[in-house]
């Protein structure tokens, strides 16, 4: 029986630490910090071992077989060198890290040690996309000539994590672009086979900004005269979820572990997420546009949008004999030959959210890791190292193309265009 170790258990790591066991592993160590989950974990995994901190973990001679490094983002780097070096097979949650060089250190550290290292690139993992590559691969329309993607992020998902939460901050988490849709890179780069060379990028925070703050908002929405006018009122948003099994485990235990309606209130009139979302301090995009040319000269466009119902990803493929339609879960085929289309119905396997498991891809992704653990053998992965760190190049790449208004080579500093 293959043996885990889970560092960070908050919403992340518990899940994977469910799906682990659920496909026949052991959790036997959790190292958290913070006591109300160190404690609910302890609780869910009797037979783990707890730390309140990942280094005494770390200071043990190595009690598993692999870790899930599931920690803030910015506190990757640390665990994942050193469990690597430790001899850990290692799952990471994504981004790998919040600094470029960063990155390149944990892919150079799992490379020296020669451990089997996976990031969580769930989108690759669902029955969808397993469909949807399937098609592809098997030239159904063609070579890809260019790719529209659309990351439809939902308006309270993204004032839940992105002005209220955790990644609201570029200086205190990282930019959106790695933080949110290094996903979606990812995911084209999967679909694409090839490498990106360039890319350009446009976004900003258009509306999360106190400028934009209605007559008579308060600071609270439990204050505000306006609250029940507003689209993005915490308790109209979080109060509906008491008593969902799904929205309970996100994102309204991130709110409050006292999942009762005096709880939650209480936890929105003194937390962070009781916010008004133009009276935060919030500084990341909620729109950007990226685009993409990849080896071959195949291209994409891909749009991550805050103003949108939290939905799967919409996505529209168009090759030299063909092209594809799909929404996460249904297929739409049409061959230029024939002139016909052929439809077809994925079985959805969960939500777009982390609440549903993002369609199935949170099960693929650890049963993956698992086997590739137990056979010693890293194919079932499906993104190896280098290209995981290949992803994360083109945000960042993308970011500084933002940034600078730069079309921005992979490998090259920026360089503005010439007519």
């Amino acid at each position: 029986m293959i043996t885990i170790a889970v560092v960070g258990v908050g919403s992340r790591g518990s899940a994977y630490a469910r799906h682990a066991v659920r496909s026949g592993a052991r959790v036997v160590a959790m190292a958290e910090p913070d006591d109300v989950r160190r404690s609910r974990a302890a609780a869910e995994f009797p037979d783990a071992e707890m730390f309140t901190d990942w280094r005494e973990l770390a200071g043990r001679p190595r009690v598993a077989d692999a870790v899930i490094i599931a920690t803030q983002d910015a506190d990757h780097v640390g665990p994942a060198v050193r469990f690597a070096e430790l001899g850990y097979h290692i799952l990471l949650e994504k981004p790998m890290a919040v600094r470029e060089d960063d990155c390149v250190r944990i892919v150079e550290a799992a490379e020296r040690a020669g451990v089997i290292f996976g990031v969580c690139h769930v989108l690759r993992y669902t029955p969808y996309t397993r469909a949807l590559k399937a098609i592809l691969d098997a030239g159904r329309i063609g070579e890809i000539v260019s790719i529209e993607h659309l990351e439809p992020v939902g308006w309270w998902h993204y004032a839940h994590s992105y002005v209220r939460g955790n990644w609201r901050r570029t200086d205190e988490s990282t930019f959106m672009l790695l933080a949110k849709s290094c996903h979606d890179l990812d995911w084209l780069h999967h679909l694409v086979g090839r490498r990106v060379l360039r890319t350009s990028s446009f976004g900003g925070l258009r509306h999360f900004r106190p400028e934009n703050r209605p007559a008579g908002a308060a600071d609270r929405c439990l204050d505000c005269a306006v609250e029940a006018d507003c689209a993005y009122s915490a308790p109209r948003t979080y109060l509906p979820f008491l008593g969902d099994p799904e929205r309970e485990t996100w994102p309204l235990s991130v709110v409050t572990p006292d999942l009762t309606e005096e709880g939650v209130l209480k936890a929105l009139r003194e937390g962070p997420y009781g916010r008004c979302v133009y009276a935060c301090d919030n500084d990341v995009v909620d729109h950007q546009v990226v685009n993409l040319e990849f080896e071959g000269g195949t291209t994409a466009s891909f749009t991550m949008t805050a103003f949108t119902q939290l939905a799967f990803r919409k996505t529209r493929i168009f090759g030299t004999r063909g092209s594809v339609e799909g929404d996460g879960s249904t297929l739409s085929i049409f061959d230029f030959l024939t002139g016909e289309t052929e439809v077809l119905d994925i079985a959805e396997d969960g939500g777009p959210s982390a609440a549903g498991g993002h369609g199935g891809g949170d099960e693929g992704l650890v049963t993956a890791f698992l086997d590739a653990v137990r056979s010693g053998d890293p194919s079932p992965i499906l993104s190896a190292p280098r290209e995981s760190l290949h992803s994360h190049s083109v945000a960042w790449a993308a970011e500084r193309s933002r940034l600078t208004g730069a079309v921005v080579a992979l490998g090259e500093t920026p360089r503005k265009e010439t007519s």
